[in-house]
Formats: structure tokens, C-alpha cells, sequence
């Protein structure tokens, strides 16, 4: 691992990523680079394209692919998928501040341990409502949730398999089949 001399802030971060081309995050303080491979972007996919669908409905929000959300000063992440209940809460001509409803995360090999790892505390501290962590290898989704506002820290957790049908307290109606989500 290499030795880094000075945290990157947020706004160092993005004037260092003008004109990269990779997809990166500042993951406390430090760049790091994305590197997605195919299964990694189907499924993403798949799933941002069930949200999307019915994120259409009248006052269900605003979902999207991986935009720049700004967590604290030191901490810039790209969820693969995202949602929030108040479509108002997003500015299209600003950067995202502060965590989404939702925010799911895809296994890639160059950001996994950083998904289940670091960004997954800093998404509870920071109040995250509901966490998918989507292990295209196992086949399986974690989904991390609060069982009430306020809670301070995800206090359910359910593991489900490719078998299974996805759906959330956040998200009425929405019934996301891993098997299809998870396919090849």
C-alpha cells in the first residue's frame, strides 16, 4: 500500500479529477481508482434500470447511476446506484452533499473491500437509511438498514440469495428478483 503524505480534501479532490478519465472516489482523504468489469456494469444495470422504472411513479423520488456524492470533507463516493425519497434534496448542476436514501454497491474487484469495508461505516455514521452490498460472486445481496429514522447505526441485516425477491420498507411496490438482476 502506498504512503500517503497529506489527506485529500473534496475540494482538492476535484480539482485533481478535472480532465481524469478513470472513475475515481476519495475514500478518507485518499483517490482511488475504479475499475469496473462487465458483469460488475449489467448488474448495475439491471438494477438502476427496476429503480429507475419505478422511481417514475408520482412522489417516488429520483434514482440514479453513480454521481459524485460528497459524504463529509474527506470522503467523495460514486454508489452504483442511488436513491432519494425528495427529488428536491438533488440540485442537477451541483454536486450531491450528505447520503442518498439508498445506496447500493456492486463487487468489483478494485473496490470491494472499500464497499464492505470503510465506506460502509462512514455511510451508517454519516445516517444512511438502507445499504445493498451486491456480491456478483456469491450470488447474493446484503441489505443494511435502520428500522427506524434515527436509529443510530443499521440494526437489520438480511442476506439474500439469487433465489430471492428484494424489497424495502424505503420503496413501496418495488419487488427487485435477484435471479434476473444477478444472471450472468
Amino acid at each position: 500500500m502506498a504512503m500517503v503524505d497529506a489527506l485529500i480534501t473534496a475540494d482538492d479532490y476535484f480539482d485533481a479529477a478535472a480532465g481524469v478519465r478513470e472513475p475515481t472516489q476519495l475514500i478518507d482523504g485518499v483517490i482511488v481508482p475504479s475499475q469496473p468489469k462487465p458483469r460488475h456494469q449489467r448488474v448495475t444495470l439491471r438494477i438502476a434500470r427496476c429503480l429507475l422504472d419505478w422511481a417514475e411513479g408520482p412522489g417516488f423520488g429520483l434514482a440514479g447511476i453513480p454521481i459524485d456524492v460528497i459524504i463529509n470533507r474527506y470522503n467523495v463516493y460514486a454508489p452504483d446506484v442511488w436513491w432519494v425519497a425528495d427529488a428536491a434534496r438533488v440540485d442537477p448542476d451541483e454536486y450531491f452533499r450528505g447520503v442518498p436514501d439508498l445506496a447500493v454497491e456492486v463487487r468489483s474487484p478494485s473496490t470491494w473491500h472499500y464497499d464492505v469495508g470503510v465506506k460502509r461505516t462512514r455511510y451508517e455514521q454519516h445516517g444512511l437509511p438502507e445499504l445493498w452490498l451486491v456480491d456478483t460472486s456469491d450470488r447474493t445481496v446484503l441489505v443494511l438498514r435502520r428500522s427506524a429514522p434515527g436509529v443510530g447505526r443499521f440494526d437489520v441485516e438480511v442476506k439474500l440469495t439469487a433465489d430471492e425477491v428484494l424489497t424495502s420498507p424505503l420503496l413501496p411496490g418495488l419487488e427487485l428478483r435477484l435471479a434476473e438482476v444477478l444472471a450472468g
